[in-house]
């Protein structure tokens, strides 16, 4: 399969070397069994290579590597755009409720299958994904990605205390069902495990051990979490743990800090932590839209990555209000506005796909429009929408496209998704042909 188009692609860092950004104006990239083969100038792919290659030809579209989400629950859209409150009564609210529906493997089934359809959708063909406490929603969304052959990680979320009884678990079945859906999914297909507690505050000091436990067992899988999200909550674990010098230091004491460890949001954080993170390799992942619509606080993007501490974007819905990567990449560049730092597109885009992958220890294997990755790859119309057409038609640099698709662009855009070579989204008028 021969896709040609614009390309756009990173090799590094925008922020730190302009020369890592990528881009042809009259691109191809050959895929073949899943995978990149080459990629370069169109008409110059190698005849051996090519020869009845079927061809989707793109024109002036833009093509680039999937888009990266490194932190969304999968079990909450059904309360996306849930009104009012903040995060522990949203939580009570709206959360507990909805997720207790998923102890019913039919309803986590039909949950899983929209999630993923919305993602593709949306270009996204990599994310950290909660499920909720029950097996049964664990189950149910690795079998769906199993379907779709999707590169996913995913876990079980552990809650047991703090919460409604009917979505919490105990330490040691919180264990058990972790060890037995390790060894299932994680590295079947494309699958990945994260252990996944919710917060400190839902998990009790003898669940925390066996977090820590099982990521010294099993050495490969991730674990993700929440710290720092809110003020009320960060307030909360001082009094639930008052032996550790923060929020964040609860988890260091229960080993649950390291290169796979990717915690949500990181806002309300002292240089004590940003330095304990740096030194251990811990991720964070910033939830824009989320911390927006709950009020939680502004994350400090230049400082955090001063600091030595790998960051990504993630949609967080539905805390977040919407899977678009266009719209995390907005707010995330609205909320670096308000902290004296102006996130330019290129680096936008770059946490968004390649960025994204490397914070996830995938750099790799996706994240590059390079031969030998794996084929997720998205196309987007550059002129989705009339505004948007608009804005195109003065834009002078490649920067200027950029800015104006992650400022107003939205799944209009999305013209294909390709996972692992296989087209999974198509706009209507998309037209593939033999060469």
């Amino acid at each position: 399969m021969l896709l040609t188009g614009r390309t756009l692609s990173f090799s590094g860092d925008p922020a730190v070397d302009a020369s890592s950004v990528k881009y042809t104006e009259n691109g191809a990239v050959l895929v073949s069994d899943g995978h990149i083969l080459w990629t370069g100038q169109a008409g110059e792919e190698p005849a051996d290579l090519s020869d009845g290659a079927e061809c989707h030809d793109y024109g002036d579209n833009l093509i680039l590597p999937g888009f990266v989400d490194g932190h969304v629950h999968y079990p909450q859209i059904g309360v996306i755009a849930s009104f009012g409150t903040q995060l522990l009564d949203w939580l009570e609210i709206y959360t507990f409720p909805e997720e207790a529906r998923f102890a019913d493997r039919d309803y986590a089934e039909r949950t899983a299958k929209l999630f993923l359809d919305l993602l593709v959708a949306n270009g996204t063909t990599t994310a950290a994904v909660y499920c909720t406490v029950h097996l049964e929603s664990a189950e149910a969304f690795f079998a769906e990605s199993s379907a779709r052959n999707m590169r996913m990680i995913a876990g079980k979320i552990l809650m047991d205390r703090n919460a409604p009884q009917n979505v919490r678990d105990t330490a040691q079945s919180g264990y058990d069902n972790t060890k037995s859906l390790i060894e299932k999914w994680h590295g079947r297909g494309r699958n990945l495990y994260g252990v996944t507690p919710r917060f400190a505050p839902t998990s009790t000091p003898a669940q925390l051990e066996a977090c820590g436990t099982l990521m010294s067992e099993f050495e490969d899988v991730y674990l993700q979490s929440h710290v720092s999200e809110n003020i009320e909550e960060v307030q909360w674990v001082k009094e639930l743990f008052p032996g550790a010098r923060s929020y964040q230091d609860v988890y260091a004491q229960y080993g649950m800090l390291g290169s796979r460890a990717l915690y949500g949001h990181a806002i309300h954080m002292d240089e004590a932590d940003l330095a304990q993170a740096a030194e251990t390799g811990t991720k964070f992942v910033h939830c824009p839209t989320s911390n927006l619509f709950i009020g939680s606080g502004l994350f400090r993007m230049a400082e955090i990555c001063a600091s030595g501490v790998d960051v990504m974007l993630g949609s967080d819905v539905g805390g977040g209000t919407s899977l678009s990567s266009f719209a995390t990449m907005k707010a995330a560049y609205e909320i670096s506005q308000f902290c004296g730092y102006s996130l330019t597109p290129e680096e936008a885009f770059w946490l968004s796909t390649s960025g994204g992958a490397e914070t996830l220890s995938l750099g790799d294997r996706i994240g590059k429009l390079e031969a030998g990755f794996e084929a997720d790859i998205i196309v987007l119309d550059l002129y989705s929408t009339p505004i948007i057409r608009q804005r195109m038609n003065q834009a002078k640099s490649l920067r200027d496209m950029l800015f104006a698709q992650m400022i107003l662009a939205d799944d209009r855009a999305v013209r294909a998704t390709y996972v692992a070579g296989n087209l999974v989204h198509r706009a209507a008028d998309m037209e593939i042909r033999s060469v």
